[in-house]
């Protein structure tokens, strides 16, 4: 049987909790979310400040991050196809900007004392 592939976000997040909430509803078995604050320390994970920065999606033993992993998430639902737009060469870099400018202040916000002046890694 193929392992599902994992989502990890961060769950003391209020808006990646209900986006979670959300997609868990709606996501088919082959997707398995988890909360990175609830991760034992594993070598085959990135660190746990590099996952609070953004979304990061293992699929098929390969990372996939930031908006690139939301989009990828959303496919294991009946309205993926939704997402997709996002993905547009046009509408892509402008998209993938915005999602790290958010996803660097929420880490800032969240965690100040880890944070520093470069989150943008």
């Amino acid at each position: 049987m193929h392992e599902p592939d994992v989502l990890y976000y961060d769950g003391s997040c209020p808006l990646c909790q209900r986006e979670m909430s959300h997609l868990a509803r709606l996501k088919s078995d082959r997707l398995e979310l988890r909360d990175i604050h609830d991760l034992p320390s594993s070598d085959d994970l990135p660190d746990k400040a590099a996952l609070l920065q953004s979304l990061h999606l293992r699929r098929d033993g390969n990372w996939v991050t930031g908006l690139d992993a939301n989009i990828a998430a959303w496919q294991y639902t009946r309205i993926g196809l939704l997402w997709r737009w996002l993905s547009w060469p046009v509408i892509k870099p402008i998209a993938s900007w915005c999602y790290q400018q958010w996803a660097v202040r929420r880490y800032a916000k969240r965690y100040p004392s880890t944070s520093g002046s470069d989150t943008g890694a």
